[in-house]
């Protein structure tokens, strides 16, 4: 949004998209948009809910306005989770609330020390401290985040033309699934809808990897996703006096520095507003279809076939169910290793290894055990890397400590980076005379001192300076034990015996977690492709097994219990919350959680263990919680279901989804219908009045109506007193369970023209890939001046000159039209053809050599443009000479490419 005069003009989001692209749905995944919002990491936290809301209100607009869909807006929140994702939810929770507990131990104990110092800090704002395990389904909080996005979308609707034609969806935490697999499951129904437009541009909102495969597993041709691009090393705030630059750790209570002449920018951040990147789905295919494509292959080859596998492969390196095999780390290169070994064994498997989200495991367990073979070898050189870095850690240290300087004076003389005022000691003497005279005179005095001995500005002997640095180990750094030793013989033993408290010879236990692992598999790829397989199935041990012992396992059984239910909210809630967050919980149920004669007080831990797992970071390592057994739990909320209230109860219930558009959509009358009927029964979605959306309508007793007052639940924010919007519940089309959604590409789906050319497989001078073509318009024209710009540009450019502006390199033109070079054309003399940014030696027009292939610029990748005003210092009456312009083209055809050594264009 723009200013003027004070005013805030927004964004219109109705215009056409500045980034050439239309897209037609845009789905939120809203977990990703709630954290940030509510606990920011880089700035402030919000002082209370309202402004909370906010925030998120105002994250959904920016959005809005970079994407702007044209058919759809979902909104999808993390409703109940399945059994399987709940033991990773569990895990984050006791650990954010432990790590949220210590923080604020050690932050109030700096506090004291600071203070008893002498030391300034603002005064504690008296604030309850947010405990982000309320975004949990069940929860007041997300209860009021629902109608407060019932709110916003009602207002926007009203009120912003971008929304005019819009439709709306919010699947809120009642409606039971993770958000993406909301979204994923919506897309996936809408699919095998005959209404369907296989052509939908599709933009999924996430940060999270996983949601990289949920699109490709979609086959969908025109599907983006946009994220916050991360930024790493991002200022952050001292909890204690919001300073920037250090700590809470390294807080010394310095007052803050006047920033700005009158200190009027003392409350603006140094970083800069979030930037958002487009991922575009369709250049990884790409990628992936030259990097999968197999010649000689026993069977046919499909592309949507081989990137499912690709998928599958990827699920061993990690993912929200399972844990990873122990010797595949994505940062050690796992999938590409999984990729050479994929495509030397497809030969033998006779097919690939899924179908349709079903797992063939008699060639999945081909692939396994020629993963098994290289095993050892992959945990020496592991060892071998991780020895090699610390002695080139060792040696660093040993250098730095070897250049920097035995002693350093104290006091005023204490040398100091430049704009680091605000570090201990760097306070400039009041009165440096004095302060000099007083060093002198100390010096005198105590001759017991040492020469090199510095002072602090009153004279005394600063206790920093002159004092020799201690020469610390270079190995002091302490490393986490490892019992396991991967690397030696005998790890496979060790592992077993260390991890899961059994002797490797144990052949019957080691079937068991395979049997499990490969359940997993199977499970989270029926996920991805399908949808939940079972609610209930979770996999019920902390480590992964070898690759090594996946032998057997084509005859192991890949079925799931039908028919299962998801937890409810409440219920999930004392699945995964510890018992310092059960004042979100009724009374009764928190009880269970703290009460030491509680039958599930063991579910419970005060404290646990964290298995670093031969990583180096806590946060790396594995929660060593118990699991939840769901027949105890469920046994134990029998006798505390009766205390529940009413408002518990409903928040206890599941829910669904409800669709809103506003008034100029062509369903808004068909809805108002239904509510003037008062029918009770479900209707069927009329699929022409919304771009062929499919389901069934059912009446809210909740809904937003014309005419009516829609209240807002945020003090700062108005009622909408002239609401014109609608609301009705949403069903998505039902299939039966055994229905199989076939994970293709749909008929008459067109693939987007290719964005990678031959030469960007070929590696470039330097060791790097070419970047593909960056933006979605390979056509986008450059700046174009029209004919007064170019006069004022002759005017203001002195020609002939040697001058240093910036357009000092531009050629003079030639002696011929020394005089006026930018008169009219004369009638019939050749027009200068605009010029695109993808010139092809094919083209109609033909023309003088462009200046940039006189003169070499490094700006970035691709051909450059042949900029306006060079083209006009050229002779206009100049003859078309048919093969000039074959010097632009490169092998096949295609401009050249300038090396990577510039910027981005």
């Amino acid at each position: 949004p723009k200013e003027c005069n004070g005013v805030k003009i927004p964004v219109d989001a109705s215009k056409p998209n500045p980034n050439d692209v239309e897209f037609d749905n845009l789905y939120l995944d809203m977990n990703g948009i709630i954290h940030p919002c509510t606990h920011p990491e880089d700035k402030p936290a919000p002082k209370n809910e309202d402004e909370m809301m906010v925030a998120i209100f105002e994250y959904i607009d920016r959005l809005f306005n970079i994407v702007r869909p044209r058919r759809l807006l979902y909104m999808a929140i993390d409703g109940v989770a399945p059994r399987a994702k709940m033991n990773q939810q569990r895990s984050r929770r006791f650990r954010a609330s432990k790590e949220g507990m210590e923080a604020a131990i050690e932050k109030q104990r700096v506090r004291e020390e600071i203070l008893a110092k002498g030391g300034y800090l603002p005064p504690e704002e008296i604030k309850e401290r947010f405990d982000s395990n309320c975004i949990t389904p069940g929860t007041e909080f997300m209860d009021n985040l629902a109608k407060c996005l019932r709110y916003y979308i009602a207002d926007r609707l009203n009120n912003d033309p971008g929304w005019k034609n819009l439709t709306v969806i919010l699947s809120d935490a009642s409606a039971p699934g993770e958000g993406e697999h909301k979204i994923m499951d919506y897309i996936r129904r809408q699919r095998a809808q005959p209404n369907h437009d296989p052509n939908t541009h599709h933009c999924l909102c996430g940060a999270d990897a996983d949601l990289i495969m949920l699109g490709l597993a979609t086959h969908e041709p025109n599907f983006t996703i946009i994220r916050e691009e991360f930024k790493p090393n991002k200022p952050k705030p001292c909890g204690l006096c919001n300073q920037f630059g250090h700590d809470v750790k390294d807080c010394e209570g310095l007052p803050r520095e006047k920033k700005g002449k009158h200190d009027e920018l003392a409350d603006s951040l140094p970083c800069a507003e979030g930037e958002f990147i487009f991922l575009r789905l369709s250049v990884l295919r790409e990628y992936l279809e030259r990097e999968l494509t197999m010649a000689s292959l026993p069977f046919t080859f499909d592309v949507e076939r081989s990137i499912d596998d690709w998928v599958f492969m990827c699920f061993f390196v990690g993912n929200d169910f399972l844990p990873h095999l122990p010797s595949l780390e994505i940062r050690e290169g796992a999938i590409d290793r999984l990729v050479n070994i994929y495509k030397n064994v497809v030969h033998k498997t006779g097919g690939y290894l899924t179908e349709s989200g079903y797992v063939n495991l008699q060639r999945v367990q081909m692939i396994m055990l020629a993963v098994g073979e290289v095993e050892d070898s992959i945990f020496k050189k592991r060892k071998d890397d991780e020895d090699s870095f610390r002695r080139r850690q060792k040696e660093k240290r040993k250098r730095m400590k070897r250049d920097q300087p035995s002693f350093s004076p104290g006091g005023i003389l204490t040398p100091h980076a430049l704009g680091s005022r605000s570090s201990p000691g760097s306070q400039v003497a009041s009165n440096p005379r004095q302060a000099a005279y007083e060093m002198r005179m100390q010096n005198n005095l105590s001759p017991s001192v040492s020469p090199n001995a510095s002072f602090t500005s009153d004279g005394s002997p600063s206790p920093r300076g002159g004092i020799k640095r201690k020469v610390e180990d270079s190995d002091s750094e302490p490393e986490p034990e490892d019992n396991v030793r991967l690397w030696e013989a005998g790890w496979k033993q060790r592992y077993y015996k260390n991890k899961f408290d059994v002797d490797a010879a144990d052949e019957k236990f080691r079937r068991k977690v395979v049997q499990s692992y490969v359940e997993g598999l199977c499970w989270v790829l029926r996920y991805y492709y399908q949808g939940c397989a079972s609610w209930k199935w979770y996999y019920p041990f902390h480590y992964a097994p070898f690759a090594s012992d996946f032998e057997g396992i084509a005859d192991m059984p890949s079925d799931f219990e039908k028919g299962t239910k998801p937890f409810k909210p409440l219920e999930q809630l004392m699945g995964v919350f510890p018992a310092a967050s059960g004042n979100f919980l009724p009374p009764s149920w928190r009880k269970l959680m703290s009460d030491p004669d509680s039958s599930i007080i063991d579910f419970y831990p005060e404290d646990f263990a964290i298995d670093l797992n031969g990583k180096k970071y806590a946060w790396q390592g594995v929660a060593l919680l118990p699991f939840v057994d769901e027949r105890r739990l469920r046994a134990a909320l029998e006798e505390v279901y009766p205390d529940l209230t009413p408002e518990e109860t409903r928040r206890n219930s599941l829910g669904g989804d409800v669709l809103f558009v506003g008034k100029h959509h062509p369903l808004h009358d068909f809805i108002l219908e239904l509510y003037k009927t008062g029918s009770t029964e479900s209707v069927d979605v009329p699929p022409e009045l919304c771009h062929g959306i499919q389901g069934k309508f059912s009446l809210d007793e909740e809904a937003v109506l014309p005419d009516q007052v829609v209240c807002s639940p945020i003090p700062m924010l108005k009622d909408l007193t002239h609401n014109a919007a609608i609301s009705i519940n949403f069903k998505d089309p039902q299939f039966a369970e055994d229905y199989i959604f076939k994970a293709v590409m749909l008929p008459g789906a067109r693939k987007p023209a290719p964005v990678l050319k031959p030469s960007d497989w070929e590696k470039s001078s330097n060791g790097r890939q070419w970047k593909p073509q960056l933006g979605f318009n390979r056509d986008r024209r450059p700046v174009h001046l029209d004919p007064a710009a170019f006069r004022a540009l002759g005017h203001v450019m002195p020609r002939g000159s040697s001058g240093t502006g910036v357009y000092s390199n531009a050629a003079p033109p030639p002696a011929t039209f020394q005089g006026n070079m930018y008169r009219p054309l004369l009638r019939g003399q050749a027009q200068i053809p605009k010029l695109m940014s993808n010139m092809r030696p094919q083209d109609s027009w033909r023309g003088p050599p462009p200046l940039f292939q006189q003169q070499r610029f490094d700006r970035g990748v691709g051909a450059e443009p042949l900029l306006p005003w060079n083209r006009m210092l050229q002779t206009q009456n100049a003859a078309f000479q048919p093969n000039q312009y074959q010097m632009l083209a490169g092998p096949g055809g295609y401009p050249p490419r300038r090396d990577d050594r510039g910027g981005r264009q």
